[in-house]
């Protein structure tokens, strides 16, 4: 997708190594409120699963918001026993919130979820995040609704589900077949990115990442899950319902205005170390032909329908001066919105002038037809016209769209880009991270209790030096607070990922597997 900044922040995804001193690869994170039955079961069945099956080091944490009950007592006591195991305790209440914080705070470089009841088979746990170590995605997803899935539910929540993913293919274009499984994971340095961006903080968290990375052109991998129904589970399906149509209705807004800065997530033409070296490669040719012949189909229907109406009281060089100048404003706006991807207002007069050259030639090409048409034959009938007039339009339609491309809309290669070595950076600017500080709320500093009771953990059951003390997390900007759509100021962060080198099985291997 295509903004009026600037694109190009992502590096090109490379496979992460093996091990590291005391950092885990994968972070695995439980949300949970009022679960003190649930918990236990869950922890330890899931750290078997990894201990006997996963070739990474890992950790699970336990990121309890606002449980009134025994749960943070049941966390604490699994972090105490087990030396991968971290409590995270939040004050408010939503599953959003919960992810967003402890996946900003994290340090493994594949951050993924799962819900406290365990009702998708773990044996898609390894087949979800692989393709994120090895560098081929962006995004993972497990999807009850694949057709080699195998789910037993209820018939209540089976329409439920189907309808939902219903809507958001209807008003949000969505791709992916399953929104709201509990059962995905996500590459770190794209969610240093992704994040900030997402409002929502409670159930609709799920939909709106997704839905920002599909339009941003991140690759999503979606895994085939066996899902049983949790018959016990406390979500509020009428509340979550209204929340969610809340959510579509919003971030489709925002879509469709522009606000969303999606060119930061863009990822660099190829993955290929080579195919970084190559230049001036047309982007989105194809589906630039599809929405302009799209928006020129339309806009024909529309010009020829103005034209039969002006036709009515004025000769045909005055309907089709008329009909073309009207239906060559939509146009330009729907070619600069729906086939360019130009968002905002910023250059939309410009656009619309250099629109009206375009319409000048069109205005020329057509006009000389009829000029034509009517040297051939005194009184030419109105099928005639309408015929010679599609004609010249097609051949004005081409000619177009060339200009579109190369002078109205071309790709903006003069305009400073973020590079793969501008995420390398080792921290963002101090006047950069003080401003997003006082936008957004209160950061995780050491000073706060959040940040310690994470540090701590941290330090005590790894033996290492906890990454958070490095000055790259003292000032992140990331918080519990409401993060508003656009607000997060241009910034470069210091992220491991961005500079890792792929990996060779003789490279690392777990201290903890003997294979």
């Amino acid at each position: 997708m295509r903004t009026d900044s600037s694109s190009g922040t992502l590096p090109a995804r490379e496979h992460l190594p093996a091990a590291a001193a005391g950092t885990p690869v994968l972070d695995v994170v439980i949300p949970v409120f009022n679960e003190e039955k649930d918990l236990q079961p869950c922890v330890l069945r899931l750290h078997e699963h990894l201990k006997r099956t996963f070739p990474y080091a890992f950790r699970i944490t336990v990121a309890d918001n606002a449980s009134t009950d025994t749960t943070p007592r049941v966390a604490a006591r699994l972090a105490a026993e087990i030396p991968e195991v971290r409590s995270f305790r939040l004050e408010q209440k939503g599953r959003g919130r919960a992810l967003r914080t402890v996946w900003s705070a994290s340090d493994a470089p594949v951050l993924a979820y799962m819900d406290v009841d365990l009702s998708t088979d773990l044996n898609a746990l390894l087949p979800l995040v692989a393709p994120l170590i090895s560098g081929h995605s962006d995004l993972a997803i497990g999807s009850r609704l694949a057709r080699s899935s195998r789910v037993v539910r209820g018939a209540k929540r089976e329409f439920i589900s189907r309808t939902y993913n219903l809507i958001l293919r209807g008003s949000l274009q969505a791709r992916f077949s399953d929104a709201q499984c509990g059962f995905k994971a996500i590459r770190r340095d794209v969610a240093r990115i992704l994040l900030p961006l997402i409002e929502d903080t409670g159930w609709f968290f799920d939909t709106e990442m997704l839905v920002l990375a599909e339009r941003a052109g991140l690759r999503i991998h979606e895994v085939p899950v066996d899902w049983v129904d949790d018959p016990d589970s406390t979500v509020h399906i009428v509340r979550t319902a209204t929340d969610d149509l809340k959510g579509v209705l919003r971030v489709g807004k925002a879509l469709t205005t522009g606000s969303l800065p999606l060119d930061r997530l863009t990822r660099p033409f190829g993955d290929d170390p080579r195919d970084r070296d190559i230049k001036d490669v047309p982007k989105g040719l194809a589906r630039q032909l599809v929405g302009f012949c799209v928006v020129g189909g339309m806009s024909t229907l529309f010009y020829l329908v103005l034209y039969s109406a002006f036709r009515g009281f004025a000769g045909s060089q005055i309907a089709n001066a008329l009909a073309l100048l009207v239906s060559a404003v939509a146009n330009t706006a729907a070619n600069r919105r729906l086939t360019f991807g130009v968002r905002g207002r910023g250059g939309a007069v410009r656009h619309q002038a250099q629109g009206l050259v375009v319409f000048g030639i069109g205005l020329a090409l057509t006009s000389g037809s009829l000029a034509a048409l009517d040297a051939a034959t005194s009184d030419p009938g109105h099928s005639t016209e309408l015929a010679v007039l599609i004609a010249a339009n097609l051949a004005a339609t081409v000619l177009r769209f060339l200009l579109f491309r190369a002078w109205v809309f071309p790709d903006q290669h003069d305009e400073p880009a973020y590079s793969a070595t501008s995420m390398s950076s080792p921290s963002p600017s101090p006047t950069s991270t003080s401003s997003s500080s006082s936008s957004v709320g209160a950061s995780h500093t050491p000073n706060s209790p959040v940040y310690q009771a994470y540090t701590a953990g941290s330090t005590r059951n790894t033996g290492a030096t906890s990454p958070y003390a490095d000055a790259t997390h003292n000032n992140s900007p990331y918080s519990t607070d409401q993060f508003r759509a656009g607000e997060v100021a241009d910034r470069t962060w210091g992220d491991p990922t961005t500079r890792l080198q792929p990996v060779r099985p003789h490279d690392s291997q777990d201290p903890r597997n003997p294979r």
